[in-house]
């Protein structure tokens, strides 16, 4: 007698250690990196020193780490099909491009009118579309990986030529229109073909190259089984240590202004929520179903926190005000995001009806 088939265990019994205590250890993170650039102010100077064309060397590193095992899990033989999905792109596009960066110049604007370098850095933030993080809390939230890769890459694309576009007139042709006060932003298609390059680009090859080497050799049954199981726990070790370097960078400033980093906050928290929700309901209403909604919601609500500091502090300086509006970003980006793995994990079963581990093979 055929014995019978267990049901698919639930959400949180699927998850690893690691990732059911994911919230704290990012709490942790975020407060030893707080505490490492008050107490120890010198750390943010070093990590500063460690920059080559504007990126930090260290924090190249641990996103480098937190990408790869994500991006080699990714089956790229299921690429084209994504690609064939207009619907999903048409929709991530209008999300990133129009409504994104319009919904943080007005929330900017309606939260702090009286403080123009904030304002101005969090529009910043809005023009920079994820292509780093969003891989993490989309597969937290078992949404659909090959969608993910080419949501990302699309984005990275229009990221090169649309970003300093859309600076000039997010800062300067629109508030003139509006009769509010303008501000020049000065960014070279080159840094962001670079960042683009560095933390996507690299990733991405040593991924593919993993998958296409690993089938290869030993097949498809021991790159999913044994070799992705043994990567996997890196890529959430390289989020926490991305984590500390980013907050030990901006610690001093952050502790010193504690006013001012609520006053930032309370935008990037409305903007952040506002976009996942719309993301997942528009991915609902096309009926695209629920890993390729929640992963329309994660590439609509996440940003590329990387370029958008480093284009603030080479425009405004280190010090500035933009700088530490594009540092609050991650403070108030990465708990609200997981916080919304938890959310989409509810919705799978709420409002899509499916497990999402159902459908999902568990690699961790």
């Amino acid at each position: 007698m055929q014995a019978p088939v267990a049901a698919p265990p639930s959400a949180p019994k699927q998850l690893s250690t690691l990732d059911k205590w994911l919230p704290a250890w990012i709490g942790l993170a975020m407060v030893a990196g707080l505490l490492l650039g008050r107490f120890i102010p010198a750390i943010s100077d070093l990590l500063a020193s460690m920059e080559v064309g504007g990126i930090s060397i260290p924090i190249a590193i641990g996103l480098l780490v937190m990408m790869y095992p994500v991006l080699a899990k990714v089956r790229y033989d299921k690429v084209a099909a994504v690609t064939g999905d207009k619907r999903l792109l048409v929709s991530s596009l209008v999300l990133n491009w129009v409504l994104g960066p319009a919904l943080m110049f007005a929330l900017a604007w309606i939260f702090l009118a009286d403080l123009p370098e904030y304002r101005t850095g969090l529009i910043i933030v809005g023009l920079a579309r994820c292509i780093a993080m969003v891989v993490i809390w989309n597969d937290l939230a078992c949404g659909d990986r090959e969608a993910t890769a080419v949501l990302v890459a699309i984005n990275s694309v229009f990221q090169v030529f649309a970003f300093a576009l859309l600076g000039w007139f997010y800062l300067t042709v629109l508030p003139g229109w509006l009769g509010l006060d303008t501000q020049g932003l000065e960014v070279s298609t080159w840094q962001i073909a670079l960042n683009v390059l560095i933390f996507l680009g690299v990733p991405l090859i040593a991924g593919f190259a993993s998958r296409w080497i690993g089938e290869k050799r030993r097949g498809r049954e021991w790159y999913e089984e044994t070799f992705l199981p043994r990567i996997g726990p890196w890529a959430l070790y390289g989020l926490l240590f991305t984590i500390v370097l980013l907050f030990a960078l901006q610690g001093e400033a952050i502790t010193s202004n504690p006013l001012d980093v609520a006053r930032i906050a309370l935008p990037l928290l409305v903007y952040f929520t506002v976009m996942w929700f719309a993301g997942l309901l528009m991915g609902k209403g096309l009926g695209l179903g629920y890993a390729r909604s929640t992963t329309l919601a994660f590439t609509a609500a996440g940003n590329n926190f990387e370029l958008a500091i480093a284009v603030a502090i080479g425009t405004f300086g280190a010090t500035s005000g933009q700088a530490l509006a594009g540092v609050v970003g991650p403070l108030i980006e990465v708990p609200v995001l997981v916080g919304l793995v938890y959310v989409s994990l509810w919705a799978a079963k709420s409002w899509f009806n499916t497990d999402p581990y159902a459908s999902q093979r568990k690699v961790s």
